[in-house]
């Protein structure tokens, strides 16, 4: 099929003019690409990493020494995903440097997605050097964020996260579960 823009275009699912490198915090989950199992298994309602979900949690252990704006809060590396809550600290450049309107699809430094988009990398270079197939993508393209507003939602968000293991075998990404959602459409009538 030819390129067609109205057709063919990449639609952003940050929020319209928020600023991301602003102070504040975050709940985001990055994703694998197809949710491939890379990461490890959930045994006894426990996540055991394997060797690339332990590159993984280097990486995101690491991140803050990278990138001195941001902390870490809670966060858990699932078989396929990460869930994680990031918080950017108000420093005196990116308080300088607040644009509300930033270029469509550009990663102001600091920022969130400057940030998803350097941790991603990092991972993904670590990892290719172990792999055999580096064709394969590891990561979804995107990821999934949410702001965090007030202390209610935070404790609502580390709730979620430190349950997410017990929770696997309801867990829309667990494969088994789309399998079976996958099963459960064959048996309708229709």
């Amino acid at each position: 099929m030819k390129y067609n823009p109205e057709y063919h275009h990449r639609r952003s699912i940050r929020l319209k003019g928020y600023d991301y490198s602003q102070p504040g915090i975050y709940f985001v989950t990055l994703c694998t690409y197809q949710q491939q199992c890379w990461f490890g298994e959930i045994h006894q309602a426990k996540m055991h990493l394997n060797q690339i979900g332990k590159i993984v949690a280097r990486e995101w252990l690491h991140s803050p020494q990278m990138r001195p704006t941001l902390q870490l809060d809670e966060w858990i590396i699932m078989p396929n995903h990460l869930h994680g809550i990031v918080r950017i600290i108000a420093t005196q450049s990116n308080l300088l440097s607040h644009q509300p309107q930033q270029k469509k699809f550009h990663r102001p430094p600091n920022s969130l997605p400057s940030f998803i988009a350097g941790f991603k990398g990092s991972v993904t270079r670590k990892i290719n050097q172990i792999r055999d197939n580096t064709a394969i993508p590891i990561w979804h393209r995107n990821y999934y964020e949410s702001i965090v507003r007030d202390e209610d939602a935070l404790n609502r968000v580390r709730y979620y996260i430190r349950n997410n293991p017990q929770k696997w075998d309801q867990d829309p990404d667990n494969p088994q579960n789309i399998q079976r959602f996958e099963e459960k459409l064959l048996e309708l009538p229709f």
